[in-house]
């Protein structure tokens, strides 16, 4: 009986062992690591001040403050020397739905997309798409709505890794897939310029591998039943492809180990944040995507969504994932499967 019982251990600890490897099919990638810890709070929030200044008068749809948005970005990827998706430049004018051309129409400010990126060295004509919306609400009886958080977060995240990945590149480790970085306008409006990117790519959306959506990521949900201020909502990794949901969470594990919070993602949750950012658009083309975010709070399109308010060490630790999940795709052997 003893000789059985120890031949059943030995089996099932092999069937463990040979279980574990097959699910587990992600290394740990030094590089990844090393560049992923350029990303700091400390820049963060020194991009966000500025971003979210009252001198950018809550970046509505069109509006002076959100012209100066815009140059404030493109002015980011020149002075880091990353090129326009576009040659020569790094805009794509969105022209408005027929609904608001009686005033958006007769503006002089045009609004657009910012769209820069890193060409991959093995893969460059397959794309990983990060995204943010540059846009909030503007101002409102002379109150301005900074929109630190939605989406001034994001926003700067995009830079931060955009900065990791051309820091990598600089050194001989460049991506293998192209990275682009996607900041859409009129988000709040409906999603009005990531859907006029979808329609008019300036890649083939068969070429793009995924869009990693990043929309309030700097805060804590006060109404979160659990109370740990470590995690982060995933929404919609799963919908397109199974692949790039396991993929998200195991860098996850390796990396960090955050809380991957999937509340928002069942279908019946009557938030419905999943057809709320971005992401969407990109989705509706079948193309797989992750909607990162950390959900609403008090302040959410309030004038006091403000600078003060997020907390720079979450922001940092979601940036990092987002980045760590990036460099995974962009730099695996197979592009991931859709379902």
């Amino acid at each position: 009986m003893k000789t059985i019982k120890i031949t059943y251990i030995l089996s099932f600890l092999l069937f463990i062992s040979f279980t574990v490897q097959g699910f587990s099919q992600i290394k740990k990638d030094r590089k990844s690591v090393k560049y992923a810890k350029t990303i700091i709070a400390e820049e963060l929030k020194e991009k966000l001040y500025v971003y979210a200044s009252d001198e950018f008068e809550g970046r509505g749809t069109p509006s002076k403050g959100q012209e100066l948005a815009i140059n404030f970005l493109k002015d980011h990827y020149v002075s880091n020397n990353i090129s326009p998706l576009q040659e020569d430049n790094y805009f794509q004018v969105v022209p408005p739905p027929k609904r608001f051309e009686k005033w958006w129409g007769k503006s002089d400010i045009k609004p657009k997309n910012v769209v820069a990126y890193i060409k991959g060295d093995e893969h460059p004509d397959e794309y990983i798409i990060l995204s943010a919306h540059l846009d909030h609400v503007g101002m409102e009886d002379g109150e301005i709505f900074n929109g630190a958080d939605d989406d001034g977060s994001g926003t700067v995240a995009l830079l931060e890794i955009a900065e990791a990945f051309k820091e990598a590149a600089n050194n001989g480790h460049g991506p293998n897939r192209s990275i682009v970085f996607l900041h859409v306008t009129a988000e709040e409006m409906g999603l009005i310029g990531s859907k006029y990117y979808t329609d008019n790519p300036i890649v083939p959306l068969k070429n793009t591998v995924t869009n990693l959506n990043v929309d309030m990521i700097g805060r804590t949900d006060p109404q979160r039943p659990k109370r740990n201020r470590e995690y982060i909502y995933i929404i919609g990794s799963d919908k397109i492809s199974q692949e790039l949901h396991d993929i998200n969470e195991e860098v996850n594990n390796i990396y960090l180990d955050i809380d991957l919070d999937y509340i928002f993602n069942a279908e019946d949750h009557p938030d419905r944040f999943y057809y709320r950012s971005d992401h969407y658009n990109f989705a509706k083309k079948g193309v797989p995507i992750i909607f990162y975010f950390s959900g609403t709070h008090e302040d959410y399109h309030q004038p006091t969504d403000t600078v003060e308010k997020i907390q720079y060490d979450l922001l940092e630790l979601r940036t990092r994932l987002i980045f760590h999940t990036a460099w995974e795709l962009a730099n695996r052997d197979d592009r991931i499967k859709i379902d």
